[in-house]
């Protein structure tokens, strides 16, 4: 997700303070420097392998409630290799591009993505509350392609004028990024076509800023007219913790106008976060335990800076036969990779 503004922030009253886990003020007290991260780890001796450079085109940013999940003194934490910008990142490596997936083949709209029959996908937004280095938006130009532009007016009418659109997606970025407010004004928007039969969110938030599952949130969601697919995102199993947990208790209990939410998670093979069997099995049975069924394992979008994440195809094939030999069919994700131009991700 390329750096944008922070959420559209209500001023507070003058005779109340925030609440204590107001996840604005969470939003606004991350950790943006790489040595004060470092440094809250006890790891100021990996301050020699930060990139500038990468840390400039593509700033930290990681709430502390995440880096709080991270284990002191382990350079090696695989929550931390997520978030530090490395000089790993520096390399130029044949095949590894700005535009991994094809999105800029693919617009439909302003900020309006058609890849795959009957769907349609929205960038709601550029910014997000924490910046994965795997990012494959990382270098997405969201000053010209964000959905909220001009209220969502092109966006909407992009997917009003295509009868064949039946599901929207919310990504971004991270469409939870936005007010409330904000979310409200486009999916009543979007209640005016027709022919929308679901709405999917994809969403990080509920992982890496669990206080974003508010009431007014969750009010939001109870009145949304269709069947809802919530799409959260947690690679590592210790990216759960109690305020995941609650977080995604609320969001199962909500539900829409029209039925319960079906809540998924998904993943990307990450080399040295969660590339063995004892780690993927650990998520996708952690995953479960927070009630997020596991739905997809993503092989890494060959994004420009990403290259030292990636883990070879056969690998990939090895651990997946591994994980489907030792858990029950609901826990084994699908192992897919996105490929520009394909109908659909392709299994491998």
């Amino acid at each position: 997700m390329i750096p944008a503004a922070s959420p559209t922030l209500q001023p507070a009253s003058q005779d109340t303070a925030p609440p204590p886990l107001d996840w604005r003020r969470a939003w606004r007290e991350a950790v943006r420097d790489p040595r004060e991260l470092l440094a809250l780890l006890g790891l100021d001796a990996l301050a020699g392998r930060v990139s500038e450079a990468a840390a400039a085109q593509f700033p930290l940013r990681v709430p502390r409630g995440f880096v709080a999940r991270m284990r002191h003194g382990d350079p090696q934490d695989p929550l931390l290799r997520q978030v530090l910008p490395l000089d790993d990142e520096d390399r130029i490596v044949p095949g590894f591009t700005l535009d991994a997936v094809g999105d800029a083949d693919a617009r439909a709209g302003q900020g309006v993505i058609r890849k795959y029959r009957g769907r349609a996908l929205l960038v709601a937004t550029g910014s997000c509350a924490i910046h994965c280095r795997y990012c494959f938006r990382r270098h997405f130009p969201y000053a010209e392609e964000t959905a909220a532009a001009g209220h969502w007016q092109d966006a909407v009418a992009a997917i009003a004028a295509d009868p064949g659109i039946e599901e929207v997606i919310l990504s971004g970025g991270d469409p939870l990024s936005l007010a409330t407010p904000k979310l409200a004004e486009l999916t009543d928007a979007l209640a005016g076509i027709g022919h929308l039969r679901r709405l999917r969110i994809h969403s990080r938030l509920p992982v890496v800023l669990p206080e974003r599952i508010d009431a007014p949130l969750l009010a939001w969601l109870r009145g949304l007219p269709w069947p809802l697919a919530f799409v959260i995102h947690a690679n590592h199993g210790n990216e759960f913790d109690a305020g995941v947990d609650a977080a995604l208790a609320r969001l199962r209990s909500a539900g829409t106008a029209r039925g319960g939410i079906a809540l998924l998670n998904q993943a990307v093979l990450l080399r040295g976060v969660n590339d063995s069997v004892e780690a993927l099995a650990q998520l996708g049975e952690r995953s479960f335990q927070a009630g997020a069924l596991p739905y997809y394992l993503h092989q890494l979008d060959r994004v420009a800076g990403s290259a030292h994440f990636e883990v070879s195809d056969d690998r990939a094939r090895a651990l997946h036969a591994a994980l489907a030999a030792r858990l029950s069919g609901y826990l084994v994700p699908r192992l897919v990779r996105e490929v520009a131009g394909d109908p659909g991700k392709r299994p491998l």
